[in-house]
């Protein structure tokens, strides 16, 4: 087995992110708190296992935890460990993910989220190598080297009293700063066609075509707010929609959701009931007539009933997208906009009336 394992397929060649290599391999010997900072999707869990890997502790034990998946009681009693008796159901001692990591790596992600108490018992383990289990009072000596992870401001925390600013002092030994994907361009389209060629080794494809000029476009220019893991996910959903080894990839969905079907807003309670039963109408005097509020109908207009309400409606949209389209000179974006919609909107309205034919795709 590989050394670095399958943890390690950190791809790039931007400066921003060579230099997180570079960083990387400086810190990973070093038997030093490390922490990771950076928006969620950039890679956070990546580089912790990176620096682990390749670090002396490499063949002892690598555990995380995210701290963020539990609440105070239980995160205490995953990290440290309690003895029997602590409380109801602690039926034998256990050890916790310190003494299971001894010797080896323990990545802490989503820090900020942790409580004063767990801050004050890691405190103690960075600087005296110790601590207690729940319910216990001997000391439990241990050598795990603690690389911990957040999306946070931690320093601001620290400044408005949300964060010990002890720990920070600790933990910050070196800070490694992870690039959004929106600063990397140079790496996109290399991490779109890894992801891609993987997904097509997992539909058992026989090859990756690669993605047209159009797609290649649209990957560029959006602004990824959820990083490689949201480019992932993006790819991996184009190349499965496409499903055809010999053409290549040409339609990216950003958005899974956008559709013109889409229900707006939550369902009222109301809604989801059935609806109430009729009441019948109260008997009206002849000789007292109900009043009836006056209302000016001389502009609407008038029609001829009965009429299939359903069908008008649809020839209105089919007559003003057509009209929006001819004064767009057919460019969807355009005629989009001129509708209030977004492009997927429209392409949707477009299928739903056989509109397509004759039209451009042009989204600039």
């Amino acid at each position: 087995m590989s050394r670095f394992r399958q943890q390690d397929n950190l791809l790039g060649q931007s400066n921003s992110f060579l230099e997180v290599l570079e960083q990387i391999s400086q810190i990973a010997p070093l038997n030093k708190p490390v922490l990771i900072i950076g928006e969620r999707g950039t890679g956070k869990e990546l580089v912790a296992a990176r620096l682990h890997f390749l670090s002396g502790r490499w063949d002892q034990a690598y555990l995380k935890l995210n701290c963020a998946a539990l609440n105070d009681n239980l995160l205490e009693s995953e990290l440290f460990g309690y003895e029997a008796g602590a409380f109801t159901g602690a039926a034998k001692r256990r050890e916790g993910r310190f003494e299971t990591a001894n010797n080896g790596t323990l990545f802490l992600d989503e820090l900020a989220n942790t409580s004063g108490l767990i801050q004050e018992k890691l405190l103690r383990v960075i600087e005296y190598g110790e601590f207690e289990r729940v319910g216990g009072s001997k000391s439990v000596k241990v050598d795990v080297r603690l690389v911990a992870a957040t999306n946070e401001d931690l320093p601001d925390l620290a400044e408005r009293g949300e964060f010990r600013a002890d720990l920070l002092d600790r933990l910050a030994f070196d800070v490694i700063t992870l690039p959004p994907l929106r600063e990397r361009p140079e790496d996109i389209l290399m991490l779109a066609e890894h992801f891609a060629i993987n997904m097509a080794r997992e539909l058992e494809m026989e090859l990756f075509s690669g993605f047209t000029e159009k797609a290649r476009r649209t990957l560029l220019d959006y602004h990824w707010p959820g990083n490689i893991r949201e480019l992932k996910n993006v790819v991996e959903r184009a190349v499965y929609r496409c499903n055809n080894p010999h053409l290549p990839v040409h339609q990216i969905v950003l958005d899974p959701f956008e559709s013109p079907f889409r229900p707006k807003g939550r369902i009222k309670t109301q809604d989801r009931l059935p609806p109430p039963k009729p009441i019948a109408e109260p008997t009206v005097s002849i000789a007292e007539p109900m009043p009836i509020a006056k209302k000016d109908h001389s502009s609407a207009v008038r029609f001829s009933f009965p009429v299939d309400l359903k069908t008008m409606s649809q020839d209105f949209e089919i007559d003003l997208i057509r009209q929006a389209l001819a004064d767009s000179q057919f460019n969807q974006k355009k005629t989009a906009d001129k509708l209030g919609l977004t492009y997927h909107q429209l392409r949707g309205y477009l299928k739903k009336y056989n509109l397509l034919e004759g039209t451009s795709r042009e989204v600039d």
